[in-house]
């Protein structure tokens, strides 16, 4: 294996971009998690590069624990962000020089995988919302679809209220019986509202009830799981490997539900694959964004022996995600009979635009 002589990052507030330059001058590519992509590029630079520059990377696993055992004073989410950056870089890397692609490298093969169109609005209208995902099932093949259910972190409040009770069975009346229905609360509830939310999903065909309490409650979401008959799914927010462990002991969820990028990267996100596996738990990624957060999950998930039933797929635009727009060269996600297709070009198989790079904000750390 290689060692990494040279980190640079290209990002702005919503995205960063990260490449490696190993001793022979391979690259790689990879991203940090959005969202205040420019803060997480930092941590980059000051408290991951010190601790990779140089060092050998065969053992990917230890060397991110070792990170993470020189930043112990930095338990928390920007960590793992910054790491997911150097990861998903170094998968990249691997591949091109093996001339793989990454699922390949994991042990999965190339081409076609289910995805489910996942809204993240709140602030549309139940018909509206209908009537759009109905487009979609139509122009694109979705046979799977999420919603929305109450406030974002809500304390029991919806986005106006009735639009919860409404949007459930107008969702399942407009889609009919022959698509998965899917919906999130975004830690919306208490028990006892989530279970009651629960029962009137159920009554309406849907099968997965995301994140219905704070998410960091495990107690409460396991209380809601134990007590309702659909699939209560949660984890995508959970960065600290022994609170996965917990979560999967205790069985507070159905399905296990890891962001790639905000646990750090695809070699973290294997060892949380393991615990569900060992416990018998499907893993439907986490990733609401048509950054590189969902190729790497495209990739991951045709690989994995628990990969769930399909991927999720923002269907959000330029109105909601202006910044994901004219990322790449060639669009890796685009959609047929509801499907998305990973390709063979070596690593993650994509190019990022010179003219969005010109227009980043650049930073370098080097041996």
């Amino acid at each position: 294996m290689f060692k990494i002589t040279k980190i640079e990052s290209f990002c702005n507030e919503y995205i960063g971009f990260v490449r490696l330059t190993n001793e022979d001058g391979a690259q790689g590519w990879g991203q940090v998690s959005t969202y205040n992509s420019d803060i997480t590029c930092q941590i980059l630079h000051r408290q991951v590069a010190p601790w990779t520059l140089g060092e050998k990377t065969e053992d990917l696993d230890d060397l991110l624990d070792l990170v993470t055992e020189r930043e112990h004073k930095f338990p928390g989410s920007y960590l793992r962000r910054a790491i997911g950056g150097f990861d998903t870089a170094i998968w990249d890397m691997k591949g091109k020089v093996t001339g793989q692609p990454v699922v390949k490298l994991l042990g999965g093969t190339p081409g076609s995988l289910r995805a489910y169109a996942s809204s993240m609005k709140r602030d549309i209208t139940p018909k509206d919302e209908a009537y759009r995902l109905c487009k979609l099932r139509d122009e694109f093949g979705f046979d799977a679809f999420k919603v929305r259910a109450g406030a974002e972190v809500g304390r029991n409040k919806d986005e106006w209220p009735g639009r919860t009770e409404e949007i459930i069975p107008t969702i399942s009346t407009e889609l009919g019986d022959r698509v998965d229905l899917l919906i999130d609360a975004n830690s919306c509830y208490t028990v006892d509202r989530a279970i009651e939310i629960g029962k009137l999903l159920q009554d309406n065909g849907f099968s997965h009830f995301e994140e219905p309490c704070p998410y960091w409650e495990l107690e409460q979401t396991k209380a809601v799981t134990d007590a309702l008959e659909i699939d209560v799914t949660g984890g995508e927010q959970d960065c600290d490997i022994p609170t996965w462990r917990r979560m999967i002991e205790m069985g507070a969820v159905n399905i296990a539900q890891p962001d790639i990028l905000y646990l750090g990267g695809i070699n973290r996100t294997l060892r949380v694959v393991d615990l569900a596996k060992s416990a018998g738990i499907p893993i439907t990624p986490h990733c609401a964004n048509l950054s590189l957060v969902t190729l790497f999950t495209m990739h991951l998930l045709k690989a994995i022996p628990n990969a769930g039933k399909y991927l999720e797929f923002s269907i959000e635009g330029a109105d909601y995600y202006p910044w994901q727009q004219d990322l790449f060269l060639e669009d890796p996600y685009s959609v047929d009979d509801g499907k998305v297709t990973i390709s063979d070009i070596p690593g993650w198989g994509i190019e990022i635009r010179s003219d969005w790079l010109e227009n980043s904000t650049y930073q370098c750390s080097e041996l």
